[in-house]
C-alpha cells in the first residue's frame, strides 16, 4: 500500500480524513461510511469513495461502514506517519522558535532532533529539549542524528544557500518556511509552505462573501 501513487489534492485531504476519524473514534464511533465523512468534510462522496477505496486494505460492512480504526491505521500507514522521520531546522528565529515548541509533530511521524542557527546569542542554548548549534556544524551533526529531512526557516536571502548545505550534508528532503522558490538537486524532495499563497485564497474568499452579501 505504501507503494501507490497518490495526486496532490488526495495528500492534502487525507490529514482531514485522518483527524475526523481519530475524532470520532474518540467518541467511540466504530464504523464509519464515506458518505459519512463526505458530509461531515463538507465533501462530494464519490470523490471521498475513490480516496478511501485506493488507500483502505479493508471492505466495507453493508449498512455499516469501515472499521474506523483499521482505516486509521491504513491513512497513517500511508501517509508515513507510522515510520518517524528525524529532522533537522535551520533558523531558529521567531518561526524557528515557535517550530521547536510544538509538540505535535511526532505524531505526523516527524522528531526533531537539532536546531542550526547563526546567532550566538542562541547557539549551545535548548529549545523544548533540542539541541541548537552553530550553522557550521551541520556537517558533523548531521551523521549521528541521522535526519532525513531539513526545515528551513530562514530570511529569503540565504534560503538557497542553506538548501544547498543541507543537500551537500545527505538531506533528502527539505520543508521550505521561507517565502521564495528553492532550487533542489535531483532525487531530493521538497514542500514549500507560501503564506502568501495561502493568504491570498483566504482574502480572496472573504472577497466573494463580501460581494455576496452586498447583493
Amino acid at each position: 500500500m505504501k507503494n501507490k501513487t497518490l495526486t496532490r489534492n488526495q495528500l492534502r485531504r487525507l490529514p482531514d480524513y485522518l483527524n475526523l476519524l481519530k475524532n470520532l473514534a474518540g467518541e467511540g464511533v466504530k464504523y464509519i461510511s464515506c458518505q459519512t465523512i463526505a458530509d461531515c468534510l463538507n465533501l462530494n462522496q464519490e470523490q471521498v469513495r475513490k480516496d478511501i477505496a485506493l488507500i483502505s486494505t479493508i471492505d466495507g460492512i453493508p449498512n455499516r461502514g469501515r472499521d474506523i480504526n483499521l482505516l486509521i491505521k491504513d491513512i497513517e500507514t500511508i501517509l508515513g506517519y507510522d515510520d518517524t522521520h528525524n529532522a533537522i531546522l535551520v533558523g531558529v528565529g521567531n518561526l524557528g522558535s515557535a517550530l521547536l515548541n510544538f509538540n505535535g509533530f511526532e505524531q505526523y511521524g516527524l522528531k526533531i532532533v537539532a536546531a542550526f542557527d547563526g546567532n550566538s546569542n542562541v547557539i549551545g542554548k535548548r529549545m523544548n529539549n533540542i539541541p541548537v548549534y552553530s550553522i557550521t556544524k551541520i556537517e558533523d551533526i548531521l551523521p549521528n542524528v541521522k535526519a532525513r529531512i531539513g526545515i528551513i526557516t530562514v530570511p529569503v536571502g540565504a534560503a538557497q544557500e542553506v538548501a544547498n548545505i543541507l543537500m551537500d550534508n545527505g538531506i533528502e528532503a527539505i520543508w521550505n518556511f521561507a517565502p521564495t522558490n528553492i532550487i533542489v538537486r535531483e532525487g531530493v524532495i521538497i514542500s514549500s509552505m507560501n503564506m502568501a499563497t495561502s493568504l491570498a485564497v483566504l482574502s480572496h474568499q472573504l472577497f466573494l462573501k463580501q460581494n455576496k452579501t452586498r447583493k
